[in-house]
């Protein structure tokens, strides 16, 4: 196997790998976390709106979030090869590997990284904080009798829930952050940079503007509907919103190359530069 094979194996090995060690403890969250039992005060009226279903569900959430970006990213790049003057093709094991399928492999396999560390710092806090839903007591069905006067004002930590659906009253420990809010940030304002580093069209002062307002309030009215499906806190809602953006922010700027001089990506230094030591006075350096 030559040197360059043997680099983009490497390199991709190592991102499946760190992209497994981030991604494999959101499963285990699903599967096996248990969240932390918090208690509720009878008079707490924020915990006592009736339950619906979500406006936007989780398969519509996960498959907008994931489809739209990619398929942005497979037609930005394709525009921007199409576009350059020419880009160095990799070769592996013999093989040609298009420009453009490799920057393609690059920006989402970032993009990716960025999602399940996002998904994961929110799965972190809703499993220890364990706030209780708006729809708490809907779910739950406490074995408490919240009209005897001498229970109001006092917080309640021992009770059984009458409630039958294990998986609603798993769910109803998960209030904080939303996840609905944090995916769709993160997701919407990553993509709304990426537009912003990379699509370069002198067609239209306004298109790239205005894809990038659809994007934002995608994810404005996905955190909207959680307050009024009554799944969230206000609160829940902006923390995780807040999550999502800076995580999309924080990848963008330091992760990826997007924003890097002329929106062009770095060089990997060992595929491309070789550096060897030639007779003469102290050697030169070649640059191949």
């Amino acid at each position: 196997m030559d040197k360059e094979s043997r680099y983009i194996l490497r390199k991709v090995i190592m991102d499946f790998i760190c992209l497994f060690v981030v991604a494999f403890p959101i499963l285990l969250f699903y599967f096996f976390g248990k969240p932390y039992e918090r208690g509720f005060f009878c008079d707490d009226e924020s915990l006592r709106h009736p339950f619906k279903s979500s406006t936007i569900t989780s398969a519509m959430l996960y498959v907008i979030g994931m489809f739209l970006p990619i398929m942005s990213f497979l037609t930005v790049e394709y525009v921007q090869f199409r576009r350059s003057n020419g880009q160095v093709a990799r070769m592996f094991l013999g093989r040609t590997i298009h420009p453009w399928l490799w920057n393609c492999y690059k920006v989402i396999g970032i993009f990716g990284f960025g999602v399940a560390c996002s998904h994961l710092t929110t799965d972190i806090a809703k499993y220890s904080i364990g706030r209780l839903r708006p729809h708490f007591f809907d779910v739950c069905k406490p074995d408490v009798n919240c009209s005897n006067p001498n229970m109001q004002n006092v917080y309640i930590e021992k009770f059984t829930c009458l409630g039958s659906d294990q998986h609603l009253l798993k769910e109803m420990r998960l209030s904080f952050p939303s996840g609905h809010s944090s995916y769709s940030a993160f997701t919407m304002v990553y993509l709304t940079m990426y537009l912003q580093a990379r699509m370069t069209w002198s067609g239209s002062k306004l298109l790239r503007h205005f894809l990038q307002y659809l994007c934002l309030m995608m994810a404005w009215g996905t955190a909207l509907s959680r307050v009024s499906d009554y799944k969230h806190h206000w609160s829940d809602v902006l923390a995780g919103s807040l999550q999502g953006t800076i995580v999309a922010i924080i990848t963008a700027l330091y992760v990826s190359d997007l924003f890097l001089k002329n929106h062009t990506p770095l060089p990997d230094v060992e595929a491309d530069i070789d550096l060897s030591t030639q007779s003469g006075n102290g050697g030169t350096n070649r640059i191949a």
